[in-house]
Parts: structure tokens; sequence; C-alpha cells
């Protein structure tokens, strides 16, 4: 089985070792005798420590201050502990207490307090900082978030007009983002570490991120907000490309779906317009123009499908839209009632879709 990720080892029933660099949690479908790899964790780890943008590169310096006075204060109650059990005296029933130390101005509290001031100050500044990014040029998106997938919608940019794409956001590296914020059904919450600090999704109410990507690459994102059961499979891939080549893809992106003249496509693209599919999903160049689930126009240029969950491959496909709820028990995408001839087209359809 191949993927844009590499190639993924076919799991055996006799469970032999999986190469280390492919730990992956699998899933094994009942669609025949499909096997199909799960995505929730293939995607690059979420790391603060790497940050890859000016806004994460202060939250890091501000983390460090951080850790850095709290050490030395753990370091320091240890050390007092320590020194208090070995200095301690024995004492019985008719030992007066000695309570000449309440007496005594406490100046080590006064100092414990500047410094946990001087950690407020920082916090402030830090926040100063975040604010402060410069954002003329910005390229901008609308994110919203649903249960349990991320929808992003481009603005148009300059005399190009804006498209929609869902659970990848591909950004230009070197280009301020400014990423409006607002969630469809609960609270959600936006959380790139390797490029911002964590800002919540909530319904009714629209608020921004400014973000930066300095390095190209992939960088995970996920809610951090509690949303519901599939909570912890709701990623989000930004992809920071070069400007040339995020130019090629938002150029392709904003074009309508191609017409394939494959015969077992075509019939495909009848059995999406025929069904429930076309009344949920967009697929622009057809009649399907959907709003309550993802733009499928461009589906095959993304690495995953279901927010994460899976590699999005033609198995998969099949898979997934055989029967959602076997990999995200609880999605509001309702299983596909479909004859296998129909599922086989449908899935060699959406193939084109790129």
């Amino acid at each position: 089985m191949k993927s844009r990720l590499g190639a993924l080892p076919v799991r055996r029933r006799n469970n032999a070792r999986i190469p280390r660099r492919f730990v992956l949690p699998w899933h094994c479908a009942t669609a025949g005798s499909i096997c199909v790899t799960t995505l929730a964790h293939a995607l690059p780890n979420q790391d603060a420590l790497e940050p890859a943008g000016i806004q994460a590169a202060h939250i890091l310096r501000l983390w460090n201050l951080t850790l850095i006075v709290c050490a030395v204060f753990f370091a320091a109650v240890l050390a007092g502990v320590l020194v208090a059990l070995l200095r301690r005296k024995w004492a019985d029933v008719a030992t007066p207490p000695d309570l000449s130390g309440n007496a005594r101005p406490e100046r080590g509290v006064r100092r414990t307090v500047v410094a946990l001031v001087g950690l407020v100050v920082a916090d402030a500044l830090t926040d100063r900082a975040l604010s402060q990014l410069p954002v003329a040029r910005a390229l901008h998106i609308e994110l919203v978030g649903w249960d349990w997938w991320w929808q992003a919608n481009y603005a148009p940019d300059g005399d190009s007009p804006g498209f929609a794409t869902a659970n990848e956001l591909h950004i230009p590296v070197g280009r301020p983002i400014v990423v409006s914020l607002t969630a469809g059904d609960v609270i959600h919450s936006f959380w790139v570490p390797n490029l911002h600090g964590k800002k919540d999704l909530l319904p009714g109410i629209r608020s921004t991120v400014e973000f930066r990507a300095d390095k190209p690459g992939i960088y995970r994102g996920q809610c951090a907000q509690f949303c519901g059961t599939e909570h912890a499979l709701m990623a989000l891939a930004v992809v920071a490309d070069p400007p040339d080549r995020y130019a090629a893809w938002a150029a392709a992106q904003r074009a309508n779906a191609d017409d394939s003249a494959d015969t077992l496509a075509q019939r495909g693209k009848q059995v999406f317009e025929q069904s429930a599919c076309a009344s949920c999903h967009t697929v622009r160049g057809t009649r399907a123009a959907g709003a309550l689930a993802p733009d499928l126009t461009h589906l095959m240029s993304r690495q995953t499908i279901a927010a994460g969950r899976l590699v999005n491959d033609p198995a998969n496909l099949a898979a997934w839209i055989r029967d959602p709820g076997a990999f995200k028990p609880g999605a509001m995408m309702p299983p596909a009632n479909l004859s296998g001839p129909d599922l086989r087209a449908l899935v060699a359809w959406l193939g084109t879709l790129r």
C-alpha cells in the first residue's frame, strides 16, 4: 500500500514485527479483505521545542525562562527540606515548641514573590511580541471547526478568486498568515505548536491568530479543546511550501474538477451526483453543491482523509465510504448503502479529483 508518506507494510495474521519507522495504529475494515492503515499519529508530532516561525520562537523563550526559574525554586525547596531533616532536633512531650522563627522576617518569601512577578512581566512582554507580527500582504484564511474536521476557506488573493479545502492548510514560507477562527457547532481549539500557541474557536464569535512559517515543512495541528467523542482524531496538517510551490498549489485548487473520460469514473460521477453524497459535499464543476461536509473538488491532492485518520488512498476511501463509524464512532457521515460495482466506480471517480 503506497502513500505520500511512504510504503506502509501490510499487517500479517502472525503479527510479524512492523519496522519501527512505521509504527502506526491499525484498523482492519470489513470491506472485503482490505486492511487499512490509520494515520492518527503518522503526521509529524506536535513539537513546541522546534519552532518553525517567529511566534513559536517567542513562546519557546518564555517556556525556557519559566522552566529555569521553576527548576531553581524547586531545587531550593528540596534543599531546604533536606537541611531541615538533617538539622532536626528530637523532641518529646515535655519539650516546648520553638516559635522564635515567627518573629523573624521571611526575606525569602519576598524574593520568591519578586521572581514570580518577573515571570508575569515576561509573559506580558511575550504576549506583546506575539501581537506585533507585521501582517502587510498577509494571506487570509477562514478556518471553521466542525465535529470532527476542519474547513479552510481561502480568501481572494489579489486578482485570484478564493477557494475551499479541508483538513490541510497550505501556506507560503516567509509570508504572514491571518487565520480567522470560528466554530460551527461546539468549542474547538486551533493548536500548531511549531508555529504558534493555542487559540479557541467559539460558535458565533470570530477571533484571529497571526503567524508566519520561516521553514518549509509539514506541521501537525490538533484540536486542543475536548469537543466530543472523536476529539483526539481531529488533526490538521499545515504544509509550509516555498512561495512558488504554494502558488502552483493554490492555482490548482482554484480550478474546477477535471472531467475524466474513463468509463468507470464517469459511472462513479453519476453515482455521486445521484446519491446522498451530493447533498453534503461540494465538487466544483459538477451538480454537487452540498455545504455540510468537506469540499471534495481536489480530494486526491490531500495526504489524508477523515481529518488525519486515514492515509488517502483508494482502499481507505472505499472502507471510509462504506462505514465511517468503524474509524470515527459518532461521525456525522452516514454509511453509504452502495453495491460493490457502484462503490468501485465511485472510488475510481474520486481518484480523478486531483
